[in-house]
């Protein structure tokens, strides 16, 4: 299988499995107050499913990137014009909370509030996308 993968389906379980498990970690750093870390671990979420969709419509490997409105886009889920305003969002959390000269700020930003919208977000994200699976 020329530029493919063997068992795409291996790897879409994969994918599944792992984005299952960030899923209750998200929850975890949430209830405990985390607030920057469940959003990261909330765009792991969906990048992983993302790259489950890409993989189960193309059987190629994933994409290596962590921009989830590119991989939505490669993945032909097809995202409505409010969806993809907050993919476009929820892939500026994965470069806030790992890089130190963005992370006051959005430690300052990630309050209870704003991480309750954006968790509400990320969790019909996911279903969606797993409707797409």
């Amino acid at each position: 299988m020329e530029g493919g993968v063997e068992n795409p389906e291996t790897i879409v379980a994969y994918w599944k499995n792992s984005a299952d498990a960030d899923f209750n970690t998200m929850q975890h750093l949430l209830a405990s107050g985390d607030f920057h870390w469940a959003l990261f671990i909330g765009h792991l979420v969906l990048e992983k499913l993302l790259k489950a969709c890409y993989v189960s419509r193309h059987k190629k490997h994933a994409l290596f990137t962590h921009d989830l409105l590119r991989l939505a886009e490669k993945s032909d889920v097809d995202p409505t014009n409010e969806v993809s305003n907050w993919l476009d969002e929820i892939s500026t959390f994965h470069l806030n909370a790992r890089y130190d000269n963005y992370k006051q700020d959005f430690y300052k930003r990630a309050n209870k509030e704003f991480t309750d919208i954006w968790v509400a977000r990320i969790t019909t994200i996911r279903e969606w996308l797993m409707q797409k699976l």
